[in-house]
């Protein structure tokens, strides 16, 4: 009911096993997840002072790798096996599975596994399925549910009294461990689509339309330049590959110095550095230290995909600072958490003048006063603005 971290939950739960007497040296809980990179978490407890749990996430990539096809946790959510006991002090063990000669290494003599399912239908399905359809490939869709397995190094293994009274247990700790899961789940989905504060506040309440809050921030709006005419060039998949390399490109400096990026718009993104954070001047300095880090990873960026012979892109970008309303904007059953106002319209059309400019990096006379003449930027003299009523000063890098 506390909603600990998982890996608090795995950790409280060995040790108080451990310490009635149950004698296991390795514990896996292991469980899917939803996440752009991840596929599943991995925590290993084993006893000792410090009771730490060792956690792996394992990417996506890894699922049809050989280390993991061999593994008990495949065979078993694959073909719908919830128990599986094995002796691994014996010559076949590690034939079995690659894991068994590793624990075999340490010392390990008996392995036990239980998956506690989510859904007993899913059981029965995958349990009636074709041998071929659980053949080392893959299938599609596999058992979903916590896996749990522990190893010991006694030589007779474990009791199986004692044992049996632990895999009782487990669908309990399987139920704290779910409703834990679904919250970071609940998280990952809301910061990867939102941003991490705007995911935050929806997560803790801030979800009714019209909420907003009127904050000062540095608006940063980015887009790529020749995205329309790849877009005629390029066979669907190599475009969605083209868009989703260069977009990494783009967001990493934002990540890397603190911004917070509210959305991705075609072949552009919108991103914001809270001045709340810090002095505006501060604040500023690392708006601008992420698009000097941005300068410089384009060019080799591009380089290596001339390289490769594929197609490359640039980019343009406006820094700009105002007043932003910060919050819930939409229909009553389809919001959107991001800013608005004039400050983000400035932005977008100082960031359309990177192009005729020939600058990668527009910033605007707002921004150029908070941070201080020490940025080093030069003027490029007062340039109109689509729907803004007076000419406004414009600035850059110097030596573009």
């Amino acid at each position: 009911m506390r909603g600990l971290p998982l890996d608090a939950q795995l950790a409280g739960y060995c040790q108080r096993i451990f310490d009635a007497g149950f004698p296991m040296m390795r514990v896996l809980l292991g469980m899917n997840t939803l996440h752009p990179r991840y596929g599943a978490h991995t925590f290993v407890w084993r006893p000792g002072g410090s009771g730490a749990i060792e956690y792996t996430p394992r990417e996506r990539s890894l699922e049809s790798r050989e280390v993991y096809l061999r593994s008990p946790v495949h065979h078993m959510r694959s073909r719908g096996i919830l128990t599986l006991r094995r002796r691994l002090d014996s010559d076949s063990a590690a034939e079995e599975f690659l894991l068994f000669a590793d624990l075999r290494a340490e010392g390990l003599t008996d392995y036990a596994a239980r998956v506690v399912p989510f859904d007993p239908e899913q059981v029965q399905a995958l349990a009636a399925a074709s041998p071929e359809a659980a053949a080392p490939q893959g299938p599609t869709r596999t058992l979903d549910g916590i896996f749990f397995s522990c190893a010991t190094d006694r030589a007779q293994g474990f009791d199986p009294g004692q044992l049996d009274q632990v895999m009782q247990s487990l669908p309990y700790l399987a139920l704290a461990v779910k409703a834990r899961l679904t919250y970071d789940v609940a998280t990952t989905v809301v910061e990867t689509y939102l941003g991490r504060d705007a995911g935050r506040r929806v997560l803790t309440g801030a979800i009714e339309r019209g909420s907003a809050q009127a904050i000062q921030a540095v608006i940063w709006f980015a887009d790529l330049r020749g995205f329309t005419r790849l877009a005629d060039q390029l066979p669907r998949d190599a475009l969605i590959e083209t868009l989703d390399d260069y977009l990494e490109v783009l967001a990493r400096p934002v990540h890397d110095n603190g911004g917070q990026i509210l959305k991705f718009m075609g072949d552009g993104l919108l991103a914001t550095f809270d001045l709340t954070a810090g002095a505006d001047a501060a604040v500023c300095r690392v708006a601008l230290a992420a698009a000097a880090d941005l300068r410089r990873a384009f060019p080799t960026f591009n380089a290596t995909r001339q390289a490769a012979g594929r197609p490359v892109m640039d980019f343009g970008l406006a820094l700009h600072l105002g007043e932003v309303l910060y919050g819930n904007i939409g229909a009553h059953d389809r919001l959107d958490f991001t800013v608005v106002g004039p400050a983000v319209n400035e932005a977008s059309r100082i960031q359309a003048l990177c192009r005729p400019l020939a600058r990668d990096v527009l910033v605007s006379r707002t921004f150029r006063q908070a941070a201080g003449a020490e940025a080093g930027l030069v003027s490029l003299g007062l340039h109109a603005l689509r729907d803004v009523a007076e000419p406004q000063e414009l600035f850059s890098f110097p030596g573009q």
